[in-house]
């Protein structure tokens, strides 16, 4: 099988290339291109363990170039499509950049997948096309209700794939995982914000009261379930992939202080974003009916990403000056 993985230069789509390379996601894939922008959240120092690869085919472009979508999917069996922005505070300051290259820009791939024959399409999203729930947890038939401009850009792209699938036939599936976090994750999410901000011995910035509720998923489960899905999945069904474990924003603070040693002098309040989502909590029986089951628990993986990231100060400091 040659897959073609747009945004495979990125946190979660690199994982995946990584391992999908390495053996640790199934056996059959013989090709693996990525296309990817190379953004300032792109980077191929996330691909330097399999860069010498032969069965790897970089190339730096944009979901948005048709003539070379088109070119790159003639030769691929399946699209597994990453590329996106989703940083949600950056998304109310510039919410253009994300309508650009999260709907028209998965327009532009399904219609060179419609072209040229793809015959298996795995569009990534997130549970953030939800909205917020206060109790219980959302299945895949909950209504899409989302609060930022960012989230409203992928609940569009979730729709564009589905009419591909209902209208053309086009063999889709939607994935939407809950917050991920892992080594290779760009330090302006919460996680890798912290853990590099403690190691410099700064103070982190903690939103409104704290009390905002995410599910926690490793980009290894995420990775694991997508594959899942690839395989697996039917064709115009959406799969949630969950980590199980909620915690409060002020919950895993208290955790990643814990961790460094801090108290709470480390952190710094700061004014609750504009439609800052109170709780997400998704419902995955249904990929868990195919045979996920997320592997790394939230201690174990917490312990492995601070450790990464204090391992590797030469691929995250630059990234923070090249951001400032």
């Amino acid at each position: 099988m040659h897959v073609l993985v747009t945004g495979g230069a990125g946190f979660i789509g690199s994982n995946y290339v990584r391992r999908l390379l390495g053996g640790k996601l199934g056996a059959g894939v013989s090709r693996v291109t990525v296309l990817d922008k190379l953004t300032y959240a792109g980077n191929l120092a996330n691909l330097s363990l399999v860069y010498d690869d032969a069965r790897l085919r970089f190339v730096q472009g944009d979901i948005n170039d048709v003539t070379l979508v088109r070119e790159l999917m003639a030769s691929v069996d399946a699209v597994v499509h990453f590329a996106a922005e989703s940083h949600v505070d950056r998304s109310i300051g510039n919410s253009a950049e994300f309508v650009k290259t999260n709907i028209v820009g998965t327009h532009s791939l399904l219609q060179a997948a419609l072209h040229t024959g793809v015959s298996r399409f795995v569009h990534v999203s997130t549970d953030e096309v939800y909205g917020s729930i206060a109790e219980g947890s959302w299945t895949e038939e909950w209504p899409l209700l989302p609060n930022s401009p960012y989230a409203a850009s992928k609940a569009g792209s979730d729709l564009l794939v589905r009419s591909y699938g209902q209208t053309h036939g086009l063999n889709v599936s939607i994935t939407r995982c809950s917050n991920n976090y892992g080594p290779y994750q760009f330090p302006e999410k919460v996680i890798p914000l912290f853990v590099t901000s403690l190691m410099e011995g700064g103070k982190v910035p903690l939103y409104g009261d704290g009390l905002n509720v995410r599910d926690w998923l490793h980009v290894d489960d995420h990775c694991r379930g997508i594959q899942l899905v690839l395989e697996q999945g039917a064709p115009g069904e959406v799969y949630n992939i969950g980590g199980g474990r909620e915690l409060s924003n002020r919950e895993l603070t208290g955790v990643l202080l814990k961790a460094f040693g801090a108290d709470w002098d480390s952190v710094r309040p700061v004014a609750d974003r504009k439609g800052h989502d109170r709780r997400y909590s998704i419902d995955d029986g249904k990929l868990r009916a195919l045979g996920y089951e997320p592997q790394v628990g939230f201690e174990e993986g917490i312990e492995r990403t601070i450790a990464w990231y204090q391992e590797n100060p030469s691929w995250w400091q630059p990234l923070l000056q090249r951001n400032d």
